[in-house]
């Protein structure tokens, strides 16, 4: 069972953070390769506690559907989301947010099992956990860019009532 973990500092405040991790609108950009667009639950806004959301995208050229629910949630320090269903035969992402000083260092543990025993393992090994990590990498890689710009206000502005 591959398990991911990876570390990114962030020189932006932990609430604004955190709260980009949750966005499914930031999600959508970091993720407009895959023409993953949300298709069920929470579609736009901040995901939250006892909230899911059903994604549809395209890896490896066909179309697939996933949905994952938040299962744990402790603002602005950590959540947790947890597939539901889809193409997985299990996964688990676990989001940590530490303050350190005045940047916030966020940790993702992407824990999953692939379906299909041996063969799902050997898709793991050549191909599928390189894959996930560049996923999560590019999502993070679009988190920072917003949390340390100003792109974060209009993103999160609706939902916290900033102006």
């Amino acid at each position: 069972m591959p398990k991911i973990k990876l570390k990114t500092i962030i020189n932006a405040d932990r609430k604004i953070v955190f709260d980009l991790s949750r966005s499914i609108d930031l999600h959508k950009i970091s993720t407009e390769h895959t023409d993953e667009e949300a298709i069920g639950g929470i579609t736009s806004g901040l995901i939250g506690l006892n909230q899911s959301v059903t994604w549809k995208a395209k890896h490896f050229g066909f179309y697939q559907v996933l949905t994952s629910k938040i299962t744990v949630y402790d603002a602005p320090n950590y959540f947790v989301d947890e597939m539901l269903s889809g193409a997985f035969k299990r996964f688990k992402h676990q989001h940590i947010f530490n303050s350190v000083g005045a940047t916030t260092e966020m940790i993702d543990v992407f824990d999953y099992e692939s379906p299909y025993g041996i063969f799902g393992r050997l898709a793991d090994t050549l191909f599928l956990k390189k894959y996930m990590k560049n996923l999560l990498e590019k999502r993070n890689k679009t988190i920072k860019d917003y949390a340390e710009s100003n792109k974060w206000i209009p993103l999160l502005a609706i939902n916290n009532n900033l102006k």
